[in-house]
């Protein structure tokens, strides 16, 4: 049975709401971690986010076993329930992003669709990031702009995948984990003030989930415009049995 620890914090920032969601338990040897991103240009971000967000954490519990497919699933499923709910008069343009961690029996499972991030550290270093599903990240893959400008690009918002369209492309990922790595799953208004180096930095310095996300929020906190966006993280720690 693998140990986790885990902490998660959710900020409105400069916005009148939070769309963002996030849910995170364990039970029975199995954790799960969800964050969504509702799509605010879009109408009731809140409710497609808190859909996708619960269908994930509920349906990761659910599942008999753990893969990458299982995980891919979970995700055409949350998108099926928000499509759904566009069907209600006023929710008719709602899309969320989202990306779903699941850890059991020393394995970790995940799948996003959007620009919600999953980082995952291993031995102190990045060893997996996924990959936006955004026009910015298609012109870093391409070499048109560098890592760097991801963060402050124009297209940044323009996203190519997310749960809310008729269809749905996961992308999914799995680790064979060990005491001492983490994850951090996150919306797009954290990391686009925290560096990847700079999680790492910190996560060197932390005895704890919460230690290790209070130090990125310092960061985090000088460097936000004012109105910034909504922001959400879920930091987990793989611990000694």
């Amino acid at each position: 049975m693998t140990k986790l620890s885990y902490y998660s914090y959710t900020n409105r920032g400069g916005r009148p709401d939070n769309e963002d969601s996030i849910r995170c338990g364990t039970s029975n040897g199995r954790g799960v971690f969800a964050a969504a991103d509702g799509l605010g240009g879009h109408r009731l971000g809140e409710v497609a986010s808190a859909i996708a967000a619960d269908a994930l954490f509920e349906g990761c519990f659910l599942a008999p076993s753990l893969d990458e497919e299982t995980m891919k699933a979970q995700l055409i499923e949350a998108n099926r329930q928000v499509l759904e709910g566009q069907k209600i008069p006023g929710q008719e343009d709602m899309k969320t992003t989202a990306v779903a961690l699941a850890v059991e029996d020393g394995r970790a499972f995940w799948a996003h669709v959007g620009d919600s991030r999953l980082y995952y550290f291993s031995g102190g270093e990045l060893a997996w990031m996924t990959r936006d599903h955004s026009v910015t990240y298609m012109k870093y893959l391409g070499g048109e702009i560098s890592y760097m400008d991801v963060y402050h690009d124009d297209d940044r918002s323009s996203l190519l995948r997310v749960l809310g369209r008729p269809t749905c492309q996961p992308e999914s990922g799995q680790a064979e984990l060990r005491p001492g790595d983490a994850f951090l799953l996150c919306s797009d208004g954290f990391w686009e003030f925290v560096y990847n180096e700079e999680m790492q930095a910190d996560l060197l310095k932390s005895e704890t989930p919460k230690q290790w996300v209070t130090l990125m929020l310092l960061r985090h906190i000088r460097r936000t415009p004012p109105g910034n966006d909504n922001f959400s993280a879920i930091a987990v720690f793989v611990e000694e049995e």
